[in-house]
């Protein structure tokens, strides 16, 4: 049984750190082809706060990592075997927390442009002081990846 949960503790740590790391692969499939510029004016600007673009970061991992470590020093046995699963999730837990509350959002702007077909697109992305509204624009990019960029 102990071989068993070391084992499952080990590929869940290894999906957490490559799940980390796979960041930039251009979506699902990974294309990373050429991404569209198409031409627009800026219809409105709002100022926003950025959401961090992670879910499951190096807090989690930290966390889990002390929690599992501490955890394998209670009991013997099956017990110590779930005292390490009960303090790799509450670490993790904890440790997502801590980061969410000390790490101070951003600022960034929430960007509606009509394009020369006539559609409206929306794009959320770090402030640019050069861009107001009527400024004909690039859009450049796609999906989380778009950014508005002055012609």
């Amino acid at each position: 049984m102990k071989r068993v949960l070391s084992h499952v503790l080990a590929v869940v740590v290894t999906l957490a750190l490559a799940g980390c790391a796979g960041g930039g692969m251009g979506g699902m499939g990974g294309n990373q082809g050429a991404a569209p510029i198409q031409q627009g004016r800026i219809e409105q600007i709002t100022q926003v706060q950025l959401d961090h673009p992670h879910q499951l970061g190096v807090g989690a991992i930290l966390g889990g990592a002390a929690g599992a470590g501490i955890g394998s020093l209670i009991g013997a046995g099956t017990g110590k075997d779930v005292a390490i699963a009960i303090g790799a999730i509450a670490g993790a837990v904890g440790g997502q927390y801590a980061q969410n509350r000390y790490e101070s959002k951003q600022v960034g702007q929430q960007i509606v442009v009509r394009l020369q077909s006539g559609v409206l697109v929306v794009v959320t992305q770090p402030p640019n002081p050069a861009l107001f509204v009527g400024q004909n624009v690039y859009v450049t990019g796609s999906g989380p990846d778009a950014r508005v960029q002055p012609m």
